[in-house]
């Protein structure tokens, strides 16, 4: 199991967008903080890209890459400190520049991605608030940056879905760049390329509803159980079962969302029974895990009612709770054991000014 792919999928990214823009100097374009994630890249001229202080500008070359959260507007324009439109007022003015020819102009591209639910925010939580990618001749960013420029200049057979690949292609690049170039990677990122760790990660990652143990996962990773919990803390922070209940507990919150399955189906994806079913319907509570769940959810699970309800599992109650961290030097306790993306062609005026869905 690809944990990065993992979290990728499972945050459903959707909306993603593309658009090549030609402006002619002097030019600038403001964007809204709504845009969850939007990628920047030129591949003509030089532009400028800053969130609130033009003195901090980052300057774009051909071939660059830029990632900027959601949150405060961004500004791009041809150097620091330029008077920045609106996306409708920007498309108006510089409508005619790419018929005007290319000589002083700039050519950039402009993507957005939005994602869903609880994974994909912590994926993109993971990434600084505005990120300069730099690409060699021969990284791969370069090569799809290229083939998205050549892909937009004009309209070919099956050009949309040629984009949404390429769109697809260039976030994986990007955020793996990210990853591998920041101290600040995520902690499973990281451990997910320790031998030592991975074998249980990749475990747990795919095959969530297992019932796994600390000494299950330590066989995984050919490590005793005390070796294999100590290792697993120091690298992520959190004790194997409390990191495995936390992971269920954001994939549970994320179904909910969906209103795709059922309580007891999703019960049985995220490693709970629903052996309390007959009693808890006897006593009239089915409905009572969206109520004890909703400290989980914002309260946002008393809106999954419309949803058939099950059982709130015994182990989920204990949810609430921090597992304690292991002590490497205790014997194994019972506690140990609880525990494709649709894109379409866009103008600026059209995305920009669209507000993230919540």
């Amino acid at each position: 199991m690809d944990i990065l792919q993992d979290h990728l999928a499972r945050a459903r990214a959707s909306g993603g967008v593309f658009a090549r823009s030609v402006a002619r100097p002097p030019w600038g374009l403001r964007l809204p903080g709504t845009i969850q994630l939007a990628l920047h890249t030129v591949v003509q001229g030089r532009a400028w890209l800053w969130l609130e202080d033009p003195r901090a500008a980052l300057e774009l070359a051909p071939g660059d890459l830029a990632l900027v959260l959601g949150g405060p507007d961004h500004h791009i324009a041809h150097q620091p400190d330029a008077v920045c439109l609106s996306p409708e007022r920007f498309r108006e003015q510089h409508a005619n520049d790419e018929h005007t020819g290319h000589r002083g102009a700039t050519v950039f591209l402009c993507g957005a991605y939005r994602f869903s639910g609880d994974v994909g925010r912590g994926l993109i939580r993971t990434l600084p608030p505005a990120l300069l990618l730099g690409a060699a001749a021969h990284d791969p960013l370069h090569d799809v940056i290229a083939l998205l420029s050549r892909e937009l200049s004009g309209p070919a057979p099956g050009q949309q879905t040629v984009l949404d690949r390429l769109l697809d292609v260039l976030l994986v690049l990007a955020m793996r760049a990210c990853f591998e170039q920041s101290p600040a990677a995520p902690r499973w990122y990281q451990a997910s390329g320790d031998p030592r760790l991975s074998p249980a990660l990749h475990a747990i990652h795919a095959e969530a509803g297992h019932p796994w143990t600390v000494p299950e996962l330590a066989s995984l990773s050919g490590l005793s159980r005390p070796a294999f919990a100590r290792n697993f803390e120091r690298s992520l922070g959190q004790a194997p079962m409390q990191y495995l209940t936390d992971w269920r507990m954001t994939l549970a919150r994320d179904y909910l969302r969906t209103g795709e399955l059922t309580l007891a189906q999703i019960a049985s994806r995220t490693g709970y029974t629903a052996g309390t079913t007959d009693s808890l319907r006897a006593s009239g509570s089915e409905a009572s895990w969206p109520d004890r769940l909703s400290p989980f959810m914002g309260g946002e699970a008393r809106r999954s009612r419309l949803v058939a309800a099950a059982p709130i599992p015994a182990a989920a109650k204990q949810a609430s709770r921090r597992c304690a961290s292991p002590d490497p030097r205790a014997p194994s306790t019972a506690a140990e054991n609880t525990p494709s993306m649709p894109a379409a062609m866009w103008t600026s005026a059209v995305v920009f000014a669209s507000p993230d869905p919540q």
